[in-house]
């Protein structure tokens, strides 16, 4: 009885100091104001700025939102259940959240704003434009692109005059090597999903970005981008966001 007494408090001690763990922050100065990025996993990130707070793709799977900020602002890529979680959206949600999401997770949650590939708006003074996410050959086992054009969004916030990039689930697409003026990228590296570290190299020697988030990656080996773009100028930041 004391040793089964014992591996359940382990466990449940184990559980609490995974859950108590704090997420990595990094402070980043813009064209005169500070990002605030937290990384709270995977694909789930939030931005702080001048107080305001912005979530992308909350998921209950990588945070306990229940203790975070209410949400000035959320954005969705898409409606897969790792990058959309009804449960963490009404924790953070307010009457007075703006939520901007695809189409197909409009008809999940019935609320916000849907945005298409190639719009763009303005909120409190920052530009949001969204670009397609989509797989150009990873499939699934049926023969279906595991990201369909036309489903997902990426994002393009202007904050501060500096542009930062969410890519969402995609791969090394035209849209987004034809990216101009990138400060920040944010690129998913989780093969068969999304990119490899060759594509995701090849999209970062093309818009060049200052600097470079590898996220959603999984199991992927960060060293191989690391050794990819060791000619390059781009800053790589890894960050845990597997």
């Amino acid at each position: 009885m004391f040793f089964r007494f014992l591996t359940v408090s382990l466990l449940i001690f184990s559980s609490f100091s995974v859950q108590a763990k704090p997420f990595e922050q990094d402070s980043v100065l813009l064209s005169s104001k500070t990002l605030v990025i937290t990384f709270i996993g995977h694909g789930s990130l939030k931005f702080e700025y001048k107080r305001k707070q912005i979530y992308i793709d909350p998921c209950s799977m990588f945070g306990d939102y229940s203790t975070m900020p209410k949400a000035d602002l959320i954005l969705i890529t898409h409606q897969h259940r790792d990058h959309f979680d009804s449960v963490a959206i009404s924790q953070i949600a307010t009457n007075q959240t703006d939520i901007f999401l695809n189409q197909l997770s409009f008809k999940i949650l019935k609320r916000g704003k849907i945005l298409k590939n190639g719009d763009k708006v303005q909120w409190d003074g920052i530009i949001i434009e969204t670009v397609p996410a989509y797989n150009l050959v990873h499939k699934r086992k049926d023969g279906r692109l595991f990201h369909p054009k036309g489903e997902g969004n990426g994002y393009v916030l202007t904050i501060d005059g500096k542009r930062i990039y969410i890519a969402g689930d995609t791969e090394n697409t035209p849209e987004m090597k034809n990216l101009k003026d990138i400060f920040i990228a944010f690129l998913p590296m989780n093969i068969p999903y999304t990119m490899t570290p060759e594509m995701v190299a090849n999209a970062a020697k093309s818009f060049k970005p200052q600097i470079l988030y590898p996220y959603h990656y999984g199991n992927t080996d960060v060293n191989v981008l690391l050794k990819l773009l060791q000619s390059e100028t781009i800053d790589i930041r890894i960050r845990q966001m597997q």
